[in-house]
């Protein structure tokens, strides 16, 4: 483990010969990861922020002194309103406050390990933030354990990925699905200089055919990104635990032109929502200046990314019996684990149809056909064993 400033950032870097994982102290963002597979092909999928390197001051909100790559939020969300007497920033003090190096030490000889800190203040707590490597896994463990922090909160990691400026150069794909949403309000305000193409508070079963503000195009395609330029919107799919019958649930991103696919999973029962916000030059306000293309996925248990309030309290969702918080409490720690990776695809691998589950490995299957195998363990973020 080193310590390093990178893109202005004081950051913990991790590393084995497969992996390179930078975490800013600051908010605990991780970026960049640069993933070296055995063809010697560098992938390094996440987004940085382009005001980093300019090191601009007064910034709208904490979350963007760091923003990159992905981040564990709690609250997840704006929280713009006060939830009883709280006023969380947004994304909460996991996400914007100062972590604090803990241990580097491995309990097993072929991996790699970080443990970071951070004591909440606005509601009192402590969040401990695991990072594993294994040798030849070309993915990144991560557990997060909360202690205290008593009552309900959203919770979510924020994986933002540097979306290819050519239209439809990712293939998006996700596990099955029981209900796709777009953000229930107003995502993006013109007043503020946003704008944005997806509808308000709109259905869909298949991300192919999102529903928009307009008449023509009435939907459109979100499963090749980028499209129209000049939006910045928000939807979301809620996982579909009956089909994933005990599986982790999965989101993948190919990378059709420099072919590379990036993947998560999580526990559907603990994150049941993967939100994703597609930032394609939409916001003109400072810092963004419409100059922002990148590609959230977000595996969270709150209500999109509106506030605390409004994931605490009975909304659309928590109404069809679908999680928007988590319970905290004094008696038993909160557990929360994601996989991320990313590894070389042929280039006739086009979008991932589906994942299987073998033992100690997952395998993608393309639309063309294609296969690729991927070694991990995957129990891991089922919550078994400490460490993957």
């Amino acid at each position: 483990m080193e310590n390093q400033v990178i893109h202005s950032q004081p950051s913990f870097v991790l590393a084995n010969e497969q992996i390179s994982v930078a975490i800013t102290k600051r908010g605990g963002h991780m970026a960049p990861v640069i993933f070296k597979n055995e063809d010697g092909q560098q992938i390094s999928p996440y987004y940085i922020s382009p005001w980093q390197d300019e090191e601009p001051a007064n910034l709208p909100a904490e979350v963007l002194v760091p923003l990159r790559g992905d981040f564990f939020c709690m609250p997840f969300g704006g929280n713009a309103i006060e939830y009883k007497g709280e006023k969380h920033p947004p994304h909460g003090e996991t996400a914007t406050a100062v972590w604090s190096f803990v241990d580097e030490e491995s309990s097993r000889p072929d991996s790699s390990q970080i443990t970071l800190a951070l004591d909440t203040h606005i509601r009192k707590g402590r969040v401990t933030k695991e990072i594993f490597l294994r040798e030849r896994h070309p993915v990144v463990y991560q557990r997060h354990t909360v202690e205290g922090f008593v009552g309900p909160t959203s919770v979510g990691h924020h994986a933002i990925l540097a979306m290819p400026d050519e239209k439809k150069v990712f293939a998006i794909s996700t596990s099955p699905f029981s209900l796709g949403m777009t953000n229930p309000g107003v995502f993006s305000d013109p007043y503020h200089g946003e704008y944005q193409l997806l509808a308000v508070g709109k259905t869909f079963s298949d991300i192919k055919e999102i529903p928009t503000l307009f008449k023509d195009p009435d939907v459109v395609d979100c499963s090749r990104l980028p499209i129209q330029r000049g939006f910045s919107d928000l939807f979301a799919v809620v996982a579909d635990t009956d089909a994933l019958d005990g599986r982790p649930a999965w989101t993948t991103a190919v990378n059709t032109k420099e072919h590379w696919v990036w993947f998560s999973l999580r526990d559907p029962r603990t994150l049941p929502m993967t939100a994703f916000w597609l930032e394609n030059h939409g916001r003109h306000s400072f810092p963004w200046s419409g100059r922002n293309q990148c590609l959230g996925v977000e595996d969270i248990c709150g209500y999109f990314a509106v506030k605390l309030a409004a994931s605490a309290n009975e909304n659309t969702l928590s109404e069809q019996g679908i999680a928007t918080s988590i319970a905290c409490s004094d008696a038993t720690p909160t557990d929360i684990r994601n996989i991320q990776g990313a590894v070389s695809v042929p280039a006739t691998f086009d979008r991932v149809k589906e994942i299987s589950f073998g033992e100690n490995e997952i395998t993608l299957l393309s639309e063309s056909g294609q296969v690729v195998t991927v070694p991990l363990n995957y129990n891991f973020v089922l919550g078994e064993g400490r460490a993957p």
